[in-house]
């Protein structure tokens, strides 16, 4: 069981701290979301049960679009780096992130990852989330979608049993479905069920292992990237560069000599503004104390007249 989130048992995390934890978390989505939005980046969060196929999904995503677009990802499990290192093998550069007890990521465990893969450089940015159909649906990470790979092998009952994970999808993929003929599944069951939860039920079956659907995922992946909202300057895949101005005051003290041989100084302030340009994939944040100059904002300047 999570320590944070307390897999909504209210004994152990009380619901006042619980949202406290929400809305902190929230703080650090947008801020996520922002760094993606501003390099152009579409964030995927990907979520599933343990054994759905995210992983394999993900490695047929970089087959199929090996040469045209290029992939990222971060990927949470509680105690291994197997899935990150199988998606490094399909030519993804990815990083585990291994979160000991913890049933799902959270929006700082995202940041924290971003500093170790070159997430700007990305097309497509995956969130491989911690298998678990519950807690992943209520913590945002700053992504542009919500997917939900739901495996044929799982069950019809799926989206009924867990409805919050369905309900927060734009998407459900339904993998494996090669293995259909050898269950005894009804896919016209399982799609109705969805719609009973799902507020637009848009779903795409796929086979990693044939290749079927994979075109159309790869497709509904494209429409996303283009229905990201373009910050000015920005390309899909880069940072951009901006200009920051910052008002300094530098008083400066003018020294007066008179006739008797009497000097007195009178200061006075006067305001700068310093423009900063950041290049693509600086980091937004920079200080501007009196240190980052060579002359405070308080700093005296003798000028003899």
């Amino acid at each position: 069981m999570c320590t944070t989130c307390g897999c909504g048992d209210t004994s152990l995390v009380p619901v006042e701290v619980h949202e406290r934890i929400l809305a902190g978390n929230d703080r650090v989505a947008a801020h996520n979301r922002a760094h993606f939005a501003g390099a152009g980046v579409l964030a995927v969060n990907l979520m599933g049960s343990p054994g759905a196929g995210k992983t394999a999904l993900l490695e047929a995503t970089a087959r199929a679009t090996a040469g045209r677009w290029r992939l990222g990802a971060v990927s949470g499990d509680l105690a291994t780096d197997n899935d990150a290192r199988r998606l490094e093998a399909a030519g993804i550069p990815s990083r585990a992130i291994t979160t000991g007890q913890g049933c799902h990521l959270d929006a700082e465990l995202v940041h924290n990852a971003l500093h170790a893969v070159p997430w700007r450089q990305a097309d497509v940015f995956f969130i491989e989330n911690v298998g678990n159909l519950v807690c992943p649906a209520i913590y945002d990470l700053g992504q542009a979608a919500n997917v939900v790979a739901l495996s044929v092998t799982e069950g019809e009952d799926k989206p009924l049993k867990y409805p919050v994970m369905f309900k927060a999808a734009d998407l459900v993929v339904l993998t494996k479905c090669d293995l259909v003929p050898h269950l005894e599944v009804s896919l016209d069951a399982l799609a109705a069920n969805l719609a009973r939860v799902m507020p637009r039920p848009e779903v795409i079956r796929v086979s990693a292992r044939t290749g079927e659907g994979i075109p159309a995922w790869v497709a509904w992946l494209e429409a996303r990237r283009a229905s990201l909202p373009r910050l000015a300057g920005a390309a899909p895949g880069h940072g951009h560069a901006h200009d920051h101005e910052h008002p300094h005051e530098h008083r400066h003290a003018h020294e007066h000599r008179h006739a008797d041989g009497t000097v007195h100084a009178h200061p006075h302030g006067h305001a700068h503004a310093h423009g900063h340009a950041h290049a693509p994939g600086a980091e937004e944040e920079h200080g501007h104390g009196g240190a980052d100059h060579a002359h405070g904002a308080a700093a005296d300047h003798e000028h003899r007249h």
